[in-house]
């Protein structure tokens, strides 16, 4: 059994780690909350130019513009999205889950510390890894996004894919996988980001410039932002899961404060039982 020094030395320590965690727990909390907001209010502006490109659907060709065009799938583009600090739970290991499963040749872009560290250890294809702050400034992701397109309109890579962990409330972040290019179906592609929309438009349009003009401003700007509103949602993610994981981390703290301090009070108890014991012993020897 342990001595009431040692105990108090372990209560100690539990106490400081605590400490440490309820405030980082408040230091994420404060960083969720605009992560949050940023990637809810960001959300009905993706889904107002998912409705533009679901209303071109009909009016369009695939030849009109190399994000439409279909081809064979050799190697796949991908962007991951992880965050640059650890302590927040499984979210990273999930995301490198669905990296592990891919099978099929693919070359990588890093946003995040810890996923371009986890593309060196396992030998991976990575092309190039860029910082992003907790602000998620559109022109740090826009430099990441621009790379990738250009790898694929120079036939590098055949895909466009972002793998992140999308918000879904501040216990549930779902990691996943979502293609980008090439935009094969508008429509369909529209319908999947906005259901709520439904089919394609069928008023008539008369495009100015022209409809090539439409599309070549449109649809980078389109991936442009889709890619930063994941981005956003993998913000809102890191900070609720570390929020979360550094909750738990104090309450298991106080709870093992508690067994500690029943522990300490049973030796210390035992301690002073034995010699009530050797002062009666040595009294009634006397």
């Amino acid at each position: 059994m342990p001595s009431t020094r040692d105990i108090r030395r372990r209560i100690k320590s539990v106490k400081n780690t605590r400490q440490i965690t309820k405030a980082m727990e408040l230091v994420a909390a404060s960083k969720m909350k605009k992560a949050q907001h940023a990637a809810l209010a960001g959300r009905p502006y993706a889904q107002l130019l998912a409705s533009m490109l679901g209303a071109l659907a009909n009016r369009v060709e695939e030849s009109m513009h190399p994000f439409l065009a279909k081809r064979e799938v050799k190697v796949r583009g991908i962007i991951l999205v992880t965050s640059d600090k650890g302590l927040c739970g499984p979210l990273n290991a999930n995301l490198f889950k669905i990296v592990s499963e891919i099978k099929t040749p693919a070359k990588f872009v890093a946003i995040g510390r810890k996923g371009s560290q986890f593309l060196a250890r396992s030998q991976r294809d990575m092309l190039a890894d860029f910082p992003v702050h907790d602000r998620v400034p559109f022109n740090e992701v826009k430099v990441a996004v621009e790379f990738l397109v250009k790898q694929y309109l120079e036939g590098a890579v055949d895909t466009v894919e972002v793998i992140y962990s999308r918000f879904k409330n501040t216990l549930v972040q779902e990691p996943q996988i979502r293609p980008i290019l090439p935009l094969t179906n508008v429509a369909e592609f529209q319908a999947i980001l906005n259901p709520a929309t439904g089919g394609a438009d069928s008023r008539d349009m008369l495009f100015e410039p022209s409809a090539q003009s439409v599309l070549d401003a449109l649809l980078p700007f389109y991936v442009n932002r889709y890619i930063y509103q994941t981005v956003l949602s993998a913000k809102a993610s890191e900070h609720s899961a570390r929020m979360v994981a550094m909750k738990t981390a104090k309450d298991n703290a106080t709870k093992l404060v508690g067994e500690l301090s029943l522990e300490y009070n049973k030796a210390r108890q035992a301690a002073i039982t034995q010699e009530i014991l050797e002062i009666s012993a040595a009294a009634y020897s006397a």
